[in-house]
């Protein structure tokens, strides 16, 4: 059986320990440890979930152990990640058993998946990627490492995303879209061009902030 430790107690953090219990392979292949933060007062005033262990600095990884990290900020969320990468830590990914998935969709390591969304068809998704609930993927999308798909996103079909993208909620990307590395699509804005590296957009069509 494998020790499943949640990186940051936070809000995400407590969402993610409800989704795992909905998961394939809960109290069968691994079981809830307990949280990894350096806030050890983060759930003080939450009952109900398992204890903060330690920080991720200073935990000491044990046979066993497997993490999954739930940062919605994608710099943090790489920057901790690596932490434990660098200290041999194995990530598994959060897959509800209830998810609509598509035929030969590949999904890396060390993702988070909501039950509510809907991956279609023949999509690639990364390592350490998260999408969040009643978001859409359309066929043959490709999702690059370290993105960030927040709530009732879009992502067309056949539209891509390079590595350390965010997604806010109620974005649209349309079909064979491509978004560039570490850019950042706004809440509820519509992309109809593609979008370079490092940049951020908002509006309906989407348009670089200023």
């Amino acid at each position: 059986m494998k020790n499943l430790l949640i990186i940051g107690a936070r809000g995400c953090g407590r969402e993610v320990f409800h989704q795992v219990k909905a998961c394939e392979g809960y109290n069968t292949e691994f079981r809830i440890k307990g949280y990894l933060d350096d806030k050890t007062d983060a759930l003080n005033d939450f009952p109900g979930y398992p204890p903060i262990i330690d920080s991720v600095e200073n935990y000491e990884i044990h046979t066993n152990d497997v993490f999954v990290c739930a940062l919605g900020d994608v710099k943090f969320k790489k920057k901790y990640a690596q932490i434990i990468i660098n200290k041999g830590g194995e990530f598994i990914s959060i897959i509800p058993a209830t998810i609509k998935i598509g035929l030969n969709t590949r999904i890396g390591k060390g993702c988070i998946l909501t039950r509510d969304a809907i991956i279609s068809c023949d999509v690639t998704i990364g390592d350490f990627v998260s999408v969040q609930a009643y978001s859409v993927i359309g066929h043959d999308a490709r999702i690059g490492n370290w993105c960030q798909l927040n709530s009732f996103c879009f992502i067309g079909g056949s539209a891509e995303l390079a590595d350390e993208v965010t997604i806010n909620p109620g974005a649209i990307i349309h079909p064979h879209r491509k978004v560039g590395k570490g850019s950042i699509v706004g809440a509820g804005a519509f992309v109809t061009k593609n979008i370079g590296e490092n940049t951020t957009v908002f509006g309906n069509p989407a348009a670089k902030l200023i």
